[in-house]
């Protein structure tokens, strides 16, 4: 998406690894640790490897029967192990010298994760691709974006060329991670779809995309 005059400009809960068996496992059993949870999916360590299994999926011996926010159950060896959440319930977790926002691929291959803008929650869709934050007008309305006092422009899509305005968000929370005075784009009537989450927030993160994980990290 492109801005001329502009420059051209999914609920996870973490676990601690607290594994609430149904039944005890045998000592050959696979060694598993919990990292993330998601509705439909988990982020495992099992054995020392690092996999993200949707519902139904199985790994090295571990199979998901299913999954929730804040609980999992898996079958292993044949038995089944519910899998509890600790008291850290959000969409991020602390690393060393700062914090980190894992989000899973969805089905259409892309990234999607909910955040907070201008302190309401919303679901955005992660697109390096996009140079500023872009919503449409409906979505910023809903949000209590004056953006007809913003700079109007025009924005270049497929269709052809569409009235926007540029305006500055007062925060972006992703998962913990916030950023304010954020710069972004609404366009008027119904595109972009989805709220993009574009470069005037990605620029102040670190991203890392493996086995179908995005992780977005920010150091202070």
């Amino acid at each position: 998406m492109t801005t001329p005059g502009w420059s051209r400009c999914a609920g996870l809960a973490l676990a601690a690894g607290l594994l609430l068996a149904a039944c005890p496992l045998q000592a050959e059993s696979p060694h598993i640790e919990v990292e993330a949870l998601f509705t439909d999916a988990a982020v495992l360590r099992i054995n020392g490897e690092r996999k993200m299994l949707r519902t139904g999926q199985s790994f090295d011996g571990v199979t998901l029967l299913e999954a929730y926010s804040r609980t999992a159950t898996l079958e292993v060896d044949g038995a089944t192990m519910v899998l509890g959440i600790s008291r850290r319930v959000g969409t991020n977790y602390e690393a060393p010298g700062g914090r980190v926002v894992e989000i899973p691929r969805d089905a259409q291959l892309q990234y999607q994760t909910m955040a907070t803008i201008n302190g309401k929650q919303v679901k955005v869709l992660v697109d390096t691709g996009a140079n500023v934050v872009a919503m449409n007008s409906r979505q910023a309305a809903a949000l209590g974006v004056d953006y007809r006092g913003g700079v109007p422009g025009m924005v270049e899509t497929a269709g052809g060329n569409l009235q926007a305005w540029l305006v500055t968000l007062r925060s972006v929370n992703v998962g913990g991670i916030e950023v304010s005075n954020v710069q972004a784009s609404v366009v008027e009537g119904d595109f972009p779809a989805n709220i993009l989450l574009g470069m005037t927030f990605l620029r102040h993160v670190e991203m890392q995309e493996t086995n179908g994980i995005l992780s977005l990290s920010r150091s202070w």
